[in-house]
């Protein structure tokens, strides 16, 4: 059985992603590619950057087997040693299967 987990990516200053360096922005750019193998593998269910009005940060959630894959996974993305990370555990996570649009009968579900 595999279970969820939040990753945070805290980025190296509150400014950023505003005036990334050349080292920064090809980091990204295979930050990008990282994660969007991941997703197409089934491991990220979803991630992308957070609008925080106190600055932009990244979010992950991810579904693996063990605790240590959850580690392994962050140990060899890129930007490690420039951006810090927070993993938790998610303790009653539930996933269904997506609504199609065709099959919402209103904007609001009641």
């Amino acid at each position: 059985m595999k279970s969820s987990f939040a990753y945070k990516l805290i980025p190296p200053r509150p400014s950023f992603p505003a005036g990334m360096t050349h080292t920064e922005a090809a980091i990204m750019q295979d930050h990008f590619v990282y994660w969007q193998k991941l997703l197409s593998q089934g491991t990220a269910v979803v991630y992308g950057p957070v609008a925080d009005p106190a600055g932009v940060w990244g979010l992950a959630i991810v579904e693996v087997g063990t605790a240590d894959e959850v580690r392994a996974l962050g140990g060899c993305r890129p930007g490690r040693g420039v951006w810090h990370v927070a993993v938790r555990g998610l303790r009653h996570a539930r996933r269904d299967r997506p609504v199609m649009s065709s099959e919402r009968s209103a904007p609001c579900l009641t």
